[in-house]
């Protein structure tokens, strides 16, 4: 596990409370499994995604995927640090499909699961998914 310290003691709060509001507009009408993303970057931007399901289950997005498409889309390409969180009784890390979209940024990404009633465990992203593919794989 990573040291949540590395980001400053209040980032991961602020990230909570931001991915917390984030949740609440998630769209999973099928699941009823709201997520919540807030991703810091690296110039201190906090930009956040939720889950919106679709009927056809592939069509789906996480919410931390969310984020970081936003991110991109804002110009943002350098990641410290991402919160999730559902209302999941224990923290949920991401989705393999996220974990690869995080390592493609950062693999020393702080990842942060948190659920609402404050059980919480912290990774990096290349904790989350060793042996990673990545460029160097091409």
């Amino acid at each position: 596990m990573t040291n949540k310290n590395s980001i400053g003691k209040e980032t991961p709060n602020r990230l909570f409370a931001a991915a917390t509001t984030a949740m609440e507009n998630a769209h999973a009408p099928y699941s009823g499994f709201t997520v919540g993303a807030a991703l810091l970057t690296d110039s201190g931007d906090i930009i956040t995604g939720c889950n919106v399901e679709n009927a056809s289950y592939g069509a789906t997005i996480c919410a931390e995927r969310t984020a970081i498409a936003a991110a991109v889309a804002q110009g943002h390409k350098s990641f410290s640090a991402i919160c999730v969180t559902t209302t999941a009784a224990t923290p949920t890390p991401p989705c393999g499909i996220c974990r690869q979209t995080l390592i493609e940024f950062n693999p020393n990404m702080t990842v942060i699961c948190r659920s609402q009633n404050g059980k919480e465990k912290t990774y990096s992203a290349g904790d989350l998914l060793p042996h990673a593919f990545t460029a160097d794989d091409l």
